[in-house]
């Protein structure tokens, strides 16, 4: 596989340790609880409202202000979509779609794959980085897209994600030997085998649930089964890796040929959407079997390593706060009530920020892009603003959601 031709994983994308950017915020308020308020009560969204107003340009750009190229992402604009529809945004989906569609997708959605990265170029202009699609990113716009259409009764988005998603299948989706249909991380013209490489993060099985059910002939069961064959076969410890491989001469899953057996910042997301799986949905149970590695770590309070050799179980440093924003959802689908209570204090107040020493008298600083995003999901979810029924259709509380207020 050409070195330039490919997506590059998370620590690549964001920095494994990325710097701290120091810009005020324009909202405040608290962080809710762990449990969901009352019925009584609303939802707070200070935690998508101090993202949207650090992070989303007026112009629909979405920034990760923590690497050099200030880079604008096709995986940040597909979750400020999502985020948007789930806090029933209508202005900043619209600005968002807008700018990702003029470019990253060379004007149409319906036509082209999104550019994944876009950012301040070696020559000093700004413009597309890299031209290859990631497709995690392409699905979360295609739902978001649907889901608006069908929840804002705009069928001008429906249309437009449905195009989308064709186009997911027709450059993502490849009959793997041996194996089957299964979601390329980029597309086909990129890949290449004997070992086809896999991204198990990329491939939320609520969102292949609700594309089977809106477009029945086409592969989306198909790959839904192979993303579960494929958990099954790449986390004997109950970890999932960030990568891993298919290999048609072996007919097996195997070891990715460049990250090996690591499980790390990608990896994060697996525990993430297998939490948020509707418990209605069949493959709930034994998908919280299959990953039951860090539900035995935290149950003994150990905390969540940074990374994990998925082969041995050995894990390494300790996980970063976004983190325990990831995992709230997995916790409380593995029932333990306590170890949920103490991720979620971890996290920080609802302005997104990393809570430096106290008796330094330090400032505190916004969390990385990356930490702020996996905290929305996971505390957004436990919340209550949103959830995936058990066909992959967002349910969401506009009702019950707070008025935020501006910053004094």
């Amino acid at each position: 596989m050409p070195p330039a031709a490919s997506p590059p994983s998370i620590e690549t994308r964001i920095g494994r340790r990325p710097l701290l950017a120091a810009a005020a915020l324009g909202w405040a308020a608290s962080r809710p609880a762990f449990a969901a308020p009352p019925a009584a009560a609303c939802h707070p969204a200070s935690d998508w409202a101090a993202f949207a107003a650090r992070h989303i340009q007026r112009d629909g750009r979405v920034i990760d202000f923590n690497t050099p190229q200030q880079q604008s992402t096709s995986e940040g604009q597909s979750y400020s979509l999502f985020f948007a529809l789930v806090h029933n945004d209508k202005p900043t989906f619209a600005r968002v779609l807008a700018w990702t569609e003029a470019n990253l997708a060379q004007g149409s959605l319906a036509s082209n794959l999104p550019a994944w990265q876009w950012g301040k170029k070696h020559d000093g202009g700004w413009g597309v980085l890299d031209a290859n699609a990631a497709s995690d990113a392409d699905l979360w716009i295609a739902y978001a897209l649907m889901e608006a259409g069908r929840l804002w009764n705009e069928p001008r988005y429906a249309k437009l994600g449905r195009s989308l998603l064709a186009l997911v299948v027709r450059d993502e989706v490849v009959a793997l030997p041996g194996l089957g249909r299964m979601l390329l991380p980029w597309p086909a013209s990129v890949a290449s085998g004997p070992v086809w490489r896999l991204n198990p993060s990329y491939m939320p099985l609520q969102l292949l649930q609700y594309f089977q059910h809106a477009d029945p002939r086409g592969p989306w069961r198909e790959v839904a089964d192979n993303t579960l064959r494929l958990l099954d076969a790449v986390a004997p410890k109950g970890f999932a890796p960030d990568w891993c491989g298919w290999s048609q001469t072996a007919n097996a899953f195997v070891a990715d040929p460049e990250k090996g057996t690591l499980g790390s910042y990608d990896a994060i997301r697996v525990y993430l959407w297998a939490g948020m799986l509707s418990p209605r949905a069949p493959e709930h149970k034994a998908l919280m079997q299959r990953l039951n590695g860090p539900r035995q770590l935290l149950a003994e309070h150990r905390p969540m390593p940074e990374s994990v050799d998925t082969a041995t179980g050995a894990g390494r440093g300790t996980g970063p706060v976004g983190f325990a924003g990831a995992l709230l959802p997995y916790l409380k689908a593995q029932a333990l009530p306590d170890v949920l209570a103490t991720e979620s204090a971890r996290l920080p107040g609802g302005r997104a920020e990393i809570p430096l020493a106290a008796a330094t008298g330090a400032p505190t600083l916004p969390m990385p892009y990356y930490e702020q995003v996996l905290s929305i999901f996971g505390q957004a979810w436990l919340d209550g603003r949103y959830e995936f029924d058990r066909s992959g259709q967002l349910q969401t509380s506009w009702r019950l959601l707070c008025r935020p207020t501006r910053a004094a």
